[in-house]
């Protein structure tokens, strides 16, 4: 694949006719807003003018000696005609967490869309100028993003105008188009020239699970995935670069993009490496799963590729599986492991089937989880046993990172089952993660950091939440214990988890927060939240029964009766979630009692469903 040099001023690019000559052109051609942003704060003309790029085929220097000149001296260049976008767009309230997430389709009642075309644009372009701001133009050749998506009905405007936003900043587009998440963090480290692989970017447009209207963006860098200071960090220069867009400036960049924009099909690569993984797990054998019935539930997502591009070459038999066709309003059931209506259709599939196991992804094939072949759901703590247990096998004594909300007698499968260490932190696939990583940092191994959302992530694996992965551990023990005269079918993950303690009842109810109550005060939610958690930590002493756990880091967790409590506040939401496990409905009814009456006079907390559990 031939090399190329990072050009920022290609014609068609306008600037007015008071500041021609700006890139060496003429008064005719003008500067694209998003370049002109960057110029504004110095993203490239202070970490890009005078870097040299050595490639094999164009040895000229990144800018010309006129250029740097120009850019150097004239940052404050005009844009010429003024925006002609109106709508007014809060770009803060796009964030959440460490994604982007918004309304992107009209059509559902009091949800107004704020993920425009425009909008994704000027995304699209604030990522570029911040990648070469954290990356400190370190390139080689002309750096590429590339862009994957799920199967929403709104993926394709949504990438057309990113690629749009990317291209008008100076780089090279490559589309992917239907993708997975994880496939696009792994497209940063791939190395393979006739797929434009490694990229320095990556963007994957999905919302998760959420409805057919909303869609988002994640994104990724060969370290991984971006966190939260810079998701804002790209919104604000996003909100800057959306102020002096213009319909000229999106035509410009349209025309931009055609011309640097390359589709690939890199699925292609990413399940080869999933087919490698688990031939090379089960003793290099071609066709390891060969006499398995697996079933598929892709939920009109993402997924679909997993049953014919990695079970089926490893000899599955697939018969069965469903969903597989990606349809952006999920019209059978959302592509959620945690959705009970999900889990039902994969049940009655393996169940309809007489399968060895299923398999359900979320709409971006991040999270997973499956059914054995008697129909038992292997989800939340138990797909987190599941993967402790096939973890701790090959990497003995290591700790197991999970999040808040994950049972005591997972803890005890972990300590006392498996000898292995379980740390229990907070809710936030990114939080665990990171929590894994820190960890491993300071000198305390460990291999697996998951939530039991199903989002999980192995060191082996780059620390990447990767739904199909977790998956292909599962087969490679499936296919290793056939091999070994161990067993065969599901039952041997089943046997893994034998010993672990389900809870009778396990519930999570939600306490709104409301944000008019005169009792809220000006510091907001959060405050009055942590206020209610306060409260609750000064009482619990009151109560013999109860014990506050030892080591928490979120919320407020209690044991007793046999059972426990956690009252935390949600990461993004005006909302107190209680999860309340115990051995029998009267355990469960007494912890939540104790918490009702806790907090009973805070009359900003919605306790509705406290009050229906307890009656």
């Amino acid at each position: 694949m031939a090399s190329s040099v990072l050009r920022l001023c290609r014609p068609p690019v306008h600037v007015s006719a008071s500041q021609s000559d700006v890139c060496g052109k003429t008064s005719s051609e003008k500067l694209h807003p998003q370049v002109l942003l960057s110029l504004r704060s110095n993203t490239l003309s202070t970490r890009l003018v005078g870097k040299q790029f050595n490639s094999k085929s164009d040895s000229r220097s990144f800018l010309s000696r006129r250029s740097r000149k120009a850019m150097a001296t004239r940052a404050a260049v005009s844009t010429g005609s003024e925006s002609t976008l109106t709508q007014a767009v809060d770009f803060k309230k796009l964030q959440n967490g460490s994604d982007i997430r918004g309304v992107a389709v009209d059509g559902v009642e009091g949800e107004s869309v704020n993920l425009t075309e425009a909008v994704a644009e000027a995304i699209g372009a604030a990522f570029a100028a911040w990648l070469l701001d954290r990356k400190n133009a370190d390139f080689t050749t002309k750096p590429r993003v590339s862009l994957g998506h799920d199967s929403r009905i709104s993926a394709k405007s949504i990438q057309n105008a990113v690629a749009r936003g990317i291209a008008g900043a100076g780089l090279d587009v490559i589309e992917y188009g239907l993708a997975s998440t994880p496939a696009m963090f792994n497209s940063t480290l791939t190395v393979r020239d006739d797929l434009f692989c490694p990229v320095e970017g990556a963007i994957m447009i999905t919302a998760s699970h959420l409805p057919y209207n909303r869609n988002g963006l994640k994104f990724f860098t060969s370290d991984g995935g971006l966190n939260k200071k810079d998701i804002s960090d790209i919104l604000t220069r996003a909100d800057k670069i959306y102020h002096v867009m213009s319909k000229e400036s999106t035509n410009t960049a349209e025309t931009v993009a055609k011309k640097v924009t390359h589709s690939v099909d890199y699925m292609e690569q990413y399940t080869a490496d999933l087919v490698d993984a688990v031939r090379k797990g089960a003793g290099g054998v071609e066709r390891p799963l060969e006499g398995f019935h697996i079933v598929v539930d892709a939920g009109n997502g993402a997924g679909g590729f997993f049953a014919g591009r990695v079970l089926e070459p490893l000899g599955a038999v697939t018969t069965g599986s469903q969903f597989l066709e990606p349809d952006g309003m999920f019209p059978n059931h959302i592509p959620n492991p945690e959705d009970k209506k999900a889990m039902e259709a994969i049940t009655k599939a393996v169940l309809d089937q007489k399968a060895d196991l299923g398999i359900i992804f979320d709409t971006d094939v991040d999270r997973a989880a499956a059914v054995d072949s008697s129909g038992r759901e292997l989800n939340r703590n138990r797909l987190i046993a599941l993967l402790s247990a096939i973890v701790l096998e090959q990497h003995p004594g290591t700790t197991i990172v999970t999040d808040s909300v994950t049972s005591d007698g997972l803890t005890k499968f972990i300590e006392q089952k498996l000898g292995g260490k379980h740390h229990r932190f907070k809710r936030g696939y990114k939080n665990v993660i990171d929590e894994g990583i820190r960890l491993n940092s300071v000198g305390e191994e460990t291999h697996l950091a998951i939530e039991t959302s199903g989002h999980g992530a192995l060191k082996e694996n780059h620390w990447l939440d990767d739904g199909a992965y977790l998956m292909v551990k599962l087969l490679i023990k499936l296919a290793a214990a056939k091999a070994s005269g161990e067993g065969s079918g599901s039952k041997v993950l089943s046997d893994l988890i034998a010993d672990l303690d389900d809870p009778a009842i396990s519930s999570e109810l939600r306490f709104k927060i409301d944000q008019s109550h005169p009792d809220i005060g000006s510091e907001g939610f959060k405050a009055y939240g942590q206020q209610v958690l306060d409260h609750l930590d000064g009482v619990v002493a009151s109560d013999s029964n109860l014990e506050k756990a030892a080591v928490n880091h979120e919320g407020i967790r209690v044991s007793g009766y046999g059972g426990w409590f956690l009252l935390r506040l949600s990461l993004h939401d005006p909302v107190l979630p209680l999860n309340i496990e115990g051995p029998s409905q009267e355990a469960t009814k007494k912890l939540g009692e104790f918490v009702l009456t806790a907090v009973k006079d805070f009359k900003a907390l919605d306790t509705s469903a406290l009050q229906k559990y307890v009656a």
